[in-house]
């Protein structure tokens, strides 16, 4: 097994502070009480730090299996690191100030972290796209079951990447024609389509991973994988006609 390159440890290590600051937030929100729904609490910054964080992480480790450049995907990683740390920042930044971070207009300074959060946003699904039209240009590396799971897995993450997307463009446009309130709970249906198609490309290749450790012959595995495929598809079916018919 390859030792982790220096932009590997890096994420790693950025990822691993992203969950930790997520946790410190919990206990924040265990002290200081408050809401835990709405535009303003401090689920916000615990959800997004432990989010962002294993999204880091788990893009580290499963870009390792597309057939990239190494120089290239350096240069994605770290991009995508530092994106990470803006987004849990502008957002952690907000939640102290007990200001909304999404959708605020309210104030420049408001303003000019909701545009940061918003442009930051764009840049990852730039980035994430480039990683998921990868995996699909070249058959990515791995034992059985692998690549099935890094392909399924990056086309789940689309899903997330445009119901994101679907939030905030909404959310804005609410947001500029003076429904500020509105804005803030329009982006309540696509949640549960967001959350749970995000971390498809972490459950996913991590299962084929740890079948890998198994004696079960490839067949069985990958039948295993195409399987767990199926239901997480389903799953995200089922949460985007939820979200079609709350919307």
């Amino acid at each position: 097994m390859k030792s982790p390159r220096p932009a590997e440890r890096l994420c790693h290590a950025t990822g691993l502070l992203l969950v930790l600051s997520g946790l410190a937030h919990l206990v924040v929100f265990a002290v200081d009480g408050g809401p835990w729904d709405g535009p303003v609490s401090w689920r916000k910054p615990v959800t997004f730090g432990l989010s962002f964080g294993v999204t880091l992480i788990a893009i580290t480790w499963v870009t390792s299996y597309l057939r990239v450049g190494a120089r290239l995907r350096t240069v994605l990683l770290v991009v995508f690191a530092a994106d990470c740390v803006v987004e849990v920042g502008g957002i952690t930044l907000q939640a102290w100030r007990r200001v909304p971070s999404h959708l605020n207009m309210e104030t420049p300074f408001d303003t000019a972290v909701s545009m940061t959060l918003a442009v930051g946003g764009g840049v990852l699904v730039v980035l994430l796209t480039v990683f998921a039209v990868a995996s699909f240009r070249h058959r990515p590396a791995g034992p059985a079951g692998m690549p099935l799971a890094v392909r399924s897995g990056f086309a789940i993450l689309l899903v997330a990447l445009a119901s994101g997307a679907a939030m905030i463009a909404r959310g804005v446009v609410l947001t500029r024609t003076g429904h500020q309130e509105a804005a803030y709970h329009s982006t309540a249906p696509l949640k549960p389509l967001h959350g749970v198609s995000l971390h498809a490309v972490l459950v996913l290749p991590l299962l084929a991973w740890l079948l890998s450790r198994t004696t079960w012959s490839e067949r069985a595995r990958w039948r295993t994988v195409a399987t767990t495929v199926g239901c997480y598809a389903a799953a995200v079916a089922a949460a985007g006609v939820w979200a079609v018919l709350r919307y």
